[in-house]
C-alpha cells in the first residue's frame, strides 16, 4: 500500500506485481534494475528522459560568492554539479488538472 504522501520502491513494486503479474521479488528486482540504470547514466554525466514523464538534467554550476543570511558574511560557494528535474509538459498538465 501507499505511504501517506509518498510513493515509494516497493510501493511500484506493488503496482508492477498487480497490473504485470510478476512475483513480487521480480517486480522489487525490476524497479531497482530501472533505479540502476538511470543512476549510472547520470553518473556517467548522461541526461535521463522519460517521455510523458520528465527530464533529469545535469548542470555545472560555477564558483560564485555567497552570504551568510544571518551575519551578512561573504563566503565562496565551490563549483558543483546539481541534478534538476524539468517536468513535461503532459505531466505538468495533469498536475494542475489534479490540483
Amino acid at each position: 500500500m501507499r505511504s501517506a504522501g509518498t510513493l515509494t520502491r516497493a510501493d511500484l513494486a506493488d503496482s508492477i506485481n498487480k497490473k504485470v503479474g510478476l512475483s513480487r521479488a521480480d517486480s522489487a528486482q525490476l524497479v531497482e534494475s530501472i533505479i540502476d540504470l538511470m543512476c549510472g547514466a547520470l553518473e556517467h554525466g548522461e541526461n535521463v528522459k522519460l517521455s510523458g514523464f520528465g527530464t533529469f538534467v545535469l548542470r555545472d554550476k560555477g564558483e560564485r560568492i555567497g552570504r551568510n543570511p544571518k551575519t551578512g558574511v561573504e563566503v565562496p560557494i565551490s563549483s558543483r554539479r546539481v541534478l534538476t528535474f524539468r517536468a513535461s509538459q503532459s505531466l505538468r498538465d495533469r498536475i494542475v488538472k489534479a490540483g
